[in-house]
């Protein structure tokens, strides 16, 4: 009846903790290598400095994506959710809130792959405004906006 008492939330809640980190981690890192790349690249080449510094901001935050992805996934190898390996696939199946259902965890942790959506559709849009944030200063220390 009291299914959140079982310990889903708070293992989902963890995990969640663990990848808000690893964004965290990776817009800082983004944002350093966005004023760094501005200030350092050739003005006169503008274009493609922006390039460079979009190319690079959007790499390193997918990166962080596929990682955040795996720390679902080795969740979800760790409680049993997937029996035939398919971890990873269910994690980015529920992070990218695709859900095509052809994987259903046990009764017990059903209530993860929901909190994987949530967390995953929380750090897309974190995401999506740190390369705003990232291309907004970007035109204005390169003077095209």
């Amino acid at each position: 009846m009291y299914w959140f008492l079982d310990g889903e939330f708070l293992v989902g809640g963890l995990v969640s903790v663990a990848t808000i980190t690893i964004q965290a981690l990776v817009t800082v890192l983004v944002i350093k290598i966005g004023r760094i790349s501005a200030r350092h690249l050739s003005p006169r080449r503008r274009i493609v400095t922006l390039i460079i510094i979009m190319g690079a901001s959007g790499t390193l935050l997918m990166l962080a994506h596929f990682m955040e992805v795996a720390v679902w996934a080795a969740l979800y190898e760790l409680v049993g959710v997937s029996q035939d390996k398919d971890a990873y696939y269910f994690a980015f199946v529920n992070f990218t809130t695709l859900g095509y259902g052809d994987i259903l965890p046990e009764h017990r942790w059903r209530v993860l792959a929901p909190i994987t959506a949530a967390n995953g559709m929380l750090l897309f849009g974190w995401s999506t405004a740190v390369l705003f944030a990232v291309l907004s200063r970007a035109l204005r220390i390169l003077r095209l906006g």
